[in-house]
């Protein structure tokens, strides 16, 4: 047990040595080393979870091209060359359905080189398959998934880097009602965990802090006929709508009630913080709506701009969505503790149990600063990096409104 926890020490010294290399935060990141690179590099496969063909297409496709760069950028560093390490994305499209994500899951598992998993997006997905990944010693770090339930399972190698329900809920109530002046709200959730839980933490904050529920409604996450309910909510009149769910639905919401005369905003969660929402609701028809979203705008962030000037260097023709820097994040601690783990037991050991014992340590263990801000994980695997923004759509684009204290 003493040589187990020698090794774990120098495993997180290590950690401490290679964090954030790939961002190119901690000196290491160069392509001219003048070293001669491995003659042969072992592949290191790491998975991406995410919906890309159905679901929150655009959110998922996001998160891939995040974890892309992030990896694209380790296969450049001096540390994975020296280590004959060569980081290779493996796409899961789970199309935002638990049973595809537990398929999806145990394909990964299926894969003896795959080590990590970046994902899942929705919670929904997120909580099933990863009974699959601490089964198998596969490290998962989400960059979305916001349901308490999630790391509340005892799992050592479930973590996420985004704040959970019960802190995002909560804000967007104190924003709704405190700084927003929203006294009266209908709340529906589209009877998703992710939707379900951040509804409910809404409604509870916003009672408390004096608001009125007028009454809360569920839906389906597939619907696409809102009309019944939107009479329902003109009938009642409130000053605010609260949907807990993702922009494909939610846009259609927005659309149908501004559409019928409703002229209470529509707000939601970080599943709304996409220009798609804006883009299926109708520019006019979206604008004053609200979300609240993980974190500080990219261009508030330290590195926010050496991120948004990588990212756009690979993705010329594509956007920064809500999850991408949160993924490309979350991608970075999976390698930075694959690296670490590399360089004390070496790279042949990191697909070992016992390698994967260390990464998933390794990973629990990480402390480094991020794209999204300070990264590090409590004992459940959740963030200690609670920040919350809210926006507002403002002539046809999501703006902050309101930036955490």
């Amino acid at each position: 047990m003493k040589v187990r926890n020698r090794r774990l020490l120098a495993i997180m010294a290590a950690l401490v040595a290679v964090s954030m290399i790939a961002t190119g935060c901690g000196g290491g990141e160069t392509t001219d080393t003048g070293e001669e690179p491995a003659a042969e590099a072992m592949a290191i496969k790491i998975g991406i979870g995410a919906p890309l063909t159905q679901g929150a297409v655009a959110l998922g496709q996001g998160m891939k091209r995040g974890a892309g760069l992030a990896i694209s950028q380790a296969n450049e560093s001096a540390e994975a060359k020296e280590l004959g390490i060569t980081f290779q994305a493996v796409d899961g499209d789970d199309q935002g359905d638990p049973k595809t994500g537990v398929t999806v899951a145990n394909t990964f598992a299926s894969d003896p080189n795959l080590v990590g998993v970046m994902g899942h997006l929705n919670s929904g997905v997120s909580i099933p398959a990863s009974k699959v990944y601490q089964d198998n010693k596969i490290v998962m770090v989400s960059p979305a998934s916001t349901n308490p339930a999630l790391t509340l399972q005892g799992f050592s190698a479930v973590n996420r880097v985004c704040a959970t329900d019960d802190v995002q809920g909560p804000v967007g109530a104190e924003s709704a009602f405190g700084k927003l002046g929203f006294k009266s709200v209908v709340v529906i959730d589209d009877s998703t965990p992710y939707g379900e839980g951040l509804a409910a933490e809404f409604a509870k904050k916003f009672e408390e802090l004096g608001g009125k529920v007028l009454f809360t409604e569920k839906t389906s996450d597939k619907d696409s006929d809102f009309n019944a309910l939107v009479t329902k909510i003109k009938a009642a009149n409130p000053d605010l709508i609260y949907y807990g769910g993702i922009y494909n639905a939610g846009a259609i919401l927005a659309k149908q009630a501004s559409d019928a005369g409703v002229k209470a905003p529509l707000m939601g969660g970080d599943g709304l913080y996409d220009g798609e929402y804006i883009n299926l609701a109708g520019a006019e028809q979206a604008e004053g709506d609200f979300c609240t979203s993980i974190g500080l705008p990219v261009d508030k962030l330290p590195k926010g701009q050496e991120f948004s000037a990588a990212y756009k260097a690979l993705f010329p023709n594509d956007e920064i969505a809500a999850y991408d820097a949160y993924s490309y994040d979350a991608a970075n601690v999976i390698i930075a503790a694959t690296l670490a783990v590399a360089k004390e037991m070496g790279a042949d050991a990191v697909t070992s149990p016992e390698g994967r014992d260390a990464i998933i340590a390794a990973v629990r263990g990480f402390s480094g600063e991020g794209v999204t801000g300070p990264i590090s994980f409590d004992e459940n695997g959740d963030t200690t990096n609670k920040a919350i923004t809210t926006y507002k759509v403002v002539s046809g684009a999501w703006a902050a409104e309101i930036l955490p204290e």
